[in-house]
């Protein structure tokens, strides 16, 4: 009886493999699962860009059209020369190639397992892959590498594809957790012990939202995320500030919070799913990857966590095509005198907060005190 082989370098597995770890890493991955719109209209705090996967280029660029400031004329005077100008802020995306691999071992090992060694990788390549473009994503959004322990780049990473990380311009895009008197600290160094994350914080951050700049005052207000008609803002914070919030919260508060999300409209959306629930029409999620410090307060030896406060196309991602068609390439090779097969895989692709005018436009980071409530 015959039956079908797909061997190593056979071009069905290739491409079938390709096509299964681009589905698999962005449905393993946090922010594209939950947070990720496809196309500049896209309602959602990533966005995704796709000029690049079928035309040449490393770049692409992308603007925003600033409000109109100039006074009405009134009356019978001339409007003639006293026209307004549209103003544009850009920004950039640079693309670059990433790469990873695994070696699947010898002959002999490869004989002495049932198991499917190519589909194996697939699904532990797919991890990784997922947990790279989720780092990159906590990263760049809070501008900093931090201290998380658990990352697969390293305490001295700084950025990639020529796209620098840039730390939340103050005061517009960064928000201090108050401290249980009420007093907001002005830097990491005036933050104590009781500037945890509370219902205020979330109540500081609607209204500081609300009553952003805008257009005249040059600076790019933060737009919320359209579900269903509803306007709404994301929070992600650490499962340790999530602790504080449950915590600090009187005796069937938090249930309303639940409800709150149970209830609303849009609640099938992305972002609701696996959400901790809502306030004041911010959708809570918790994470353990947001970013944390430990270098707060007057002694710089307090843990501080980053949260994200989202709205949209707080950060922009754009693959370019490795030469099969898709986002991914799948490459499987022998060594050792064909002894050994690796298997290779590799993306172009970029990441990058998105700023305009030399702010940021649609994330507000929130530093607390969060330390482990173990």
């Amino acid at each position: 009886m015959s039956k079908t082989v797909i061997g190593l370098n056979d071009a069905k597995a290739v491409k079938r493999y390709s096509g299964f770890l681009a589905v698999d890493t962005a449905r393993k991955s946090y922010f594209s699962k939950k947070f990720m719109g496809v196309g500049e209209t896209a309602s959602m705090p990533i966005q995704m860009l796709t000029q690049l996967e079928s035309d040449a280029g490393e770049q692409i660029t992308y603007d925003l059209s600033m409000q109109l400031r100039m006074q009405p004329v009134e009356g019978d005077q001339p409007l003639e020369g006293q026209e307004e100008g549209l103003s544009f802020y850009t920004d950039n995306l640079y693309i670059d190639q990433m790469r990873g691999g695994v070696n699947v071992g010898g002959r002999m090992t490869r004989k002495r397992t049932l198991h499917n060694l190519r589909e194996i990788a697939r699904r532990r390549q797919s991890e990784w892959w997922a947990r790279v473009f989720d780092e990159l994503f906590f990263m760049y959004l809070s501008g900093s590498r931090g201290i998380n322990a658990d990352y697969i780049f390293p305490l001295s990473y700084t950025g990639f594809a020529n796209n620098s990380m840039s730390a939340p311009d103050t005061p517009d895009h960064i928000l201090f957790t108050a401290t249980s008197g009420g007093s907001i600290p002005a830097n990491a160094a005036a933050v104590d012990n009781t500037c945890t994350m509370k219902l205020s914080t979330f109540d500081r951050l609607q209204a500081k939202a609300t009553m952003m700049g805008g257009g005249v005052q040059g600076t790019p207000q933060i737009q919320p995320v359209m579900v269903d008609g509803e306007e709404h803002y994301v929070l992600v914070m650490t499962p340790w500030d999530e602790y504080n919030v449950r915590t600090s919260t009187s005796t069937g508060q938090w249930l309303d919070i639940q409800k709150a999300a149970a209830t609303a409209l849009g609640k099938s959306s992305p972002i609701f799913k696996g959400g901790l629930g809502m306030y004041n029409n911010i959708v809570l999620h918790s994470h353990k990857s947001v970013i944390r410090f430990s270098n707060y307060g007057a002694g710089a030896n307090l843990a501080a966590s980053r949260s994200l406060f989202l709205g949209e196309q707080a950060a922009v991602m754009a693959f370019g095509s490795p030469g099969t068609g898709l986002r991914f390439d799948w490459v499987e090779t022998d060594r050792d005198n064909k002894n050994q097969v690796v298997i290779s895989t590799s993306t172009i692709v970029g990441v990058k907060k998105t700023t305009f005018n030399g702010k940021d436009y649609g994330v507000i980071a929130v530093d607390s005190y969060a330390a482990d409530p173990g």
